[in-house]
């Protein structure tokens, strides 16, 4: 501190309200796209929603006051885009309530055991970007579509965004939202259509299936893990924070096994929003600012009674104006998954494959084309590597510009020392000024 008088809690307060209001309407669209593609009810959405809501809130809650440190927590914005092109499997909704149980389950995994950490870790970035990239793609289109198809409705939308966009992007998907909204009450009657305003938590026996577990499950882990989870302890280093991972992943894993039976697909540490309540805006002392994350946490218990009104609003409008919102919040997070899959020239074009077969949404033997892609891209860098081994006596140089692979010790347990060396906590700090530019979470809250 240099002296002056500390602001108070009304500061870090103001920033937790803020960041819940962000995350929530930035994505919510998304996420209740993603429940009803893979065949929940628009009750049971309006559930999932409630409990992702309450599950995160808790864990947010729960733990800043254990370590007294702005730890974010969102649901998986780029997760629920995975279930709009994973879409439908043969066993319904159940399936995939059962998937998003193995997910937490992996994510529990995950966090006390280096093995699940080093395999993941043993996925080169580029592949997982372009995975990343296949996967919100074709909701990224939907803005498009929408001008055609909806001009009235969706052209002021776009605008209101782009204009938004260029004044204050931290505001720009919540005032579209708003416009969309707007436009949806104002172009034609609006009911229920059968939905409550006020969310019931509906609860189902998840069911089990190896399409859902290799199309949905893994998939899912392996997204909410590198674009969530790594980003989010990236943020949080680049502020100084420097939480053991452990307890959060069996946190946020725990919570996603808690609800998947009521619709909730995936709880994690946030990316985007971790800026928010972790930077010098949510509290100049440091020792101050969890108390921004723990309101934020607050904030979502109360925004989850709003689920129904959210999923009755959506049922009003066409579904490709859901989905143009969806993909304008999604549009930041294309950029930097593009950005990071060619920015290696040695894997540039396996990654461009496991784009082009992920967005392909292809689901031979019900399995998602996010599972095929991942596939495609690994089996044409290992051809691409075995024809081009290099001699013993002349070692390959690394390519200029090519982005470091990720630490095992970035997803295991270790001490934070080692865990984050001087410069992931440089590159960290710089990245949340660009990052609040895209969607939540980098593809998440």
């Amino acid at each position: 501190m240099d002296g002056r008088r500390s602001p108070g809690t009304v500061q870090p307060v103001l920033a937790g309200v803020v960041t819940a209001i962000v995350g929530f309407a930035s994505s919510f669209a998304v996420v209740l796209a993603g429940l009803r593609a893979v065949g929940a009810s628009q009750d049971q959405a309006a559930s999932g929603l409630l409990v992702l809501c309450v599950t995160m809130g808790i864990t947010a809650i729960g733990l800043g006051l254990r370590y007294r440190m702005p730890v974010s927590i969102a649901w998986s914005t780029p997760g629920a885009a995975l279930l709009v092109s994973a879409g439908r499997h043969g066993g319904g909704y159940r399936e995939a309530l059962g998937a998003f149980l193995v997910t937490g389950l992996l994510i529990v995994l995950a966090g006390f055991s280096g093995l699940l950490g080093r395999w993941l870790a043993a996925i080169p970035v580029p592949l997982a970007s372009g995975m990343l990239a296949g996967v919100l793609l074709p909701l990224c289109l939907a803005p498009v579509q929408a001008v055609v198809r909806f001009p009235a409705q969706a052209v002021p939308v776009v605008v209101t965004w782009v204009v938004l966009n260029r004044l204050s992007r931290r505001w720009a998907v919540p005032a579209a939202l708003a416009v969309s909204i707007a436009s949806m009450t104002l172009s034609g009657p609006w009911t229920a259509h059968g939905s409550r305003f006020w969310p019931v938590l509906t609860v189902q026996a998840p069911a089990f299936s190896v399409g859902a577990f290799i199309g949905i499950a893994v998939p899912l882990f392996i997204v909410t893990m590198a674009s969530q989870n790594v980003p989010g302890m990236s943020v949080l280093a680049g502020y100084g924070y420097r939480p053991r991972l452990r307890p959060i992943l069996a946190s946020t894993g725990t919570a996603t096994m808690i609800g998947a039976p009521f619709g909730a697909h995936a709880v994690n540490l946030a990316a985007i929003t971790a800026a928010l309540v972790a930077g010098p805006d949510a509290h100049p002392d440091r020792a101050r600012r969890w108390i921004a994350s723990v309101t934020a946490g607050a904030c979502y218990l109360g925004l989850g009674l709003s689920a129904g009104l959210a999923v009755s609003l959506i049922a009003s409008s066409p579904p490709l104006l859901v989905e143009a919102v969806a993909g304008l919040a999604l549009l930041g997070a294309l950029g930097s998954a593009v950005q990071a899959a060619v920015a290696d020239p040695g894997q540039r074009d396996a990654a461009i494959i496991t784009l082009v077969v992920t967005a392909s949404g292809i689901a031979p033997f019900g399995i998602g084309a996010a599972f095929w892609g991942l596939l495609a891209g690994l089996a044409f860098r290992a051809l691409h590597r075995t024809a081009s081994v290099p001699s013993p006596s002349h070692p390959a140089e690394p390519a200029p510009g090519s982005s470091a692979e990720p630490s095992a010790a970035a997803l295991t347990d270790v001490p934070a020392e080692s865990a984050a060396g001087p410069s992931a906590a440089e590159r960290a700090e710089s990245r949340p000024a660009d990052m609040d530019a895209g969607a939540p979470g980098h593809g998440g809250a």
